[in-house]
């Protein structure tokens, strides 16, 4: 049987977690299990590095302790950054997620977020290949967040990969940044299957506005914005999994409401996606291209671009618990908006002439930050 062959496509994503504070709800997270097996899902997916191995932790208690190994799948990933180089490096990545996780093998392994040439200088997928022939990676792929043009490369000279993970949603599809569609037919091309990953974008698609939403509520008022998102990944050839960081138990009881009898999206709905998307490309926002011409004289070290984003992403959305999220990945390594000192040497560099000193003031004013 083909790896995509698989009647459920839902997987339940262990990104997003929801907390009591700074730790796991551990009794909420095995409700939510609880019913995503009942409902005959089996596919659960994680990260070394995902909140700060507490996610691989929390799978163990909520699943692997709690259920017959052979009765689900499980899937992390071996990250490539600040890890070493060696097979000793990645031996202990890996023996450290099997303990966090509590298993003796994973069903789908991978190399973590593909996006450079680093994947060749560290030969990881010589341990890959070993681990497979150790049985203790069923399956062998990667995760991707590069350029197309880097998709082929990797897929060219390395067949062992047996699947990859892309990011696929309708609002990306033609991206090009992103890239969505250009990225799934180089897979396909290559005969690989996929598992989507942010397919409702971060949240960001479940909480379009009514008005951006209204194509959906005429074709059926009580599904939500994220059962369209979901199962347009989910409509594509080849998938294995569609990946869903559920946060709630709410948000897994509507998933599972409209995957556990999937069905493809059909015309009326396919033209009801175009129009939101159509709705959403003209709402208007910053015009930053990401130069980064700003970056390097900033006293402050502020990520201008990802700050701008983020804003982006929030009057675009309409979510600030994403928009949030990306701003606290652009002030990770640097100076926040409120840091900023008005001093405008990044509005004489910028060639759209952006305003950057009043953004920043807005952001702060949004966002708090």
């Amino acid at each position: 049987m083909a790896l995509s062959d698989t009647v459920k496509k839902l997987g339940f994503g262990f990104m997003r977690l929801p907390h009591i504070g700074e730790e796991n709800d551990m009794e909420q997270i095995k409700k939510m299990v609880d019913l995503f097996m009942a409902k005959g899902f089996t596919y659960f997916d994680t990260a070394y590095v995902y909140d700060g191995g507490k996610s691989e932790e929390a799978m163990r208690e909520a699943l692997v302790k709690r259920y017959p190994r052979d009765s689900f799948t499980v899937a992390t990933k071996l990250p490539l950054w600040n890890t070493g180089t060696t097979f000793e490096d990645f031996r202990k990545l890996t023996e450290t997620s099997f303990e966090r996780l509590g298993v003796d093998y994973v069903d789908f392994y991978l190399v973590h977020n593909i996006n450079n040439e680093k994947y060749k200088e560290v030969n990881v997928w010589e341990y890959m290949r070993q681990l497979k022939a150790e049985g203790k990676a069923k399956h062998i792929g990667f995760s991707f967040h590069g350029t197309p043009e880097l998709l082929e490369q990797v897929l060219s000279e390395h067949d062992e990969a047996e699947f990859v993970q892309l990011q696929i949603n309708y609002n990306d599809w033609e991206s090009e940044t992103i890239a969505s569609r250009r990225c799934y037919e180089i897979a396909r091309k290559h005969g690989k299957p996929v598992v989507i990953m942010e397919p409702v974008k971060g949240g960001a698609l479940a909480t379009i506005s009514d008005e951006v939403a209204a194509p959906f509520r005429a074709l059926d008022p009580n599904a939500s914005n994220a059962s369209y998102a979901i199962r347009y990944a989910a409509s594509l050839d080849g998938v294995i999994a569609v990946l869903s960081g559920m946060s709630t138990f709410e948000q897994l009881q509507d998933n599972v409401s409209f995957m556990e009898n999937f069905k493809k999206l059909d015309e009326k709905e396919y033209a009801a996606v175009a129009e939101v998307v159509k709705r959403l490309s003209k709402i208007e926002t910053i015009p930053c291209t990401g130069c980064k011409y700003c970056v390097e004289g900033c006293p402050m070290q502020i990520n201008i671009p990802r700050v701008i984003n983020a804003y982006n992403i929030y009057k675009k959305y309409n979510n600030l618990s994403d928009a949030k999220r990306q701003l606290g990945f652009a002030t990770r390594d640097g100076g926040k908006p409120s840091d900023c000192v008005g001093c405008g040497a990044c509005e004489g560099v910028c060639p759209q002439h952006l305003p950057i000193p009043e953004i920043m003031q807005k952001v702060t004013e949004i966002f708090g930050e």
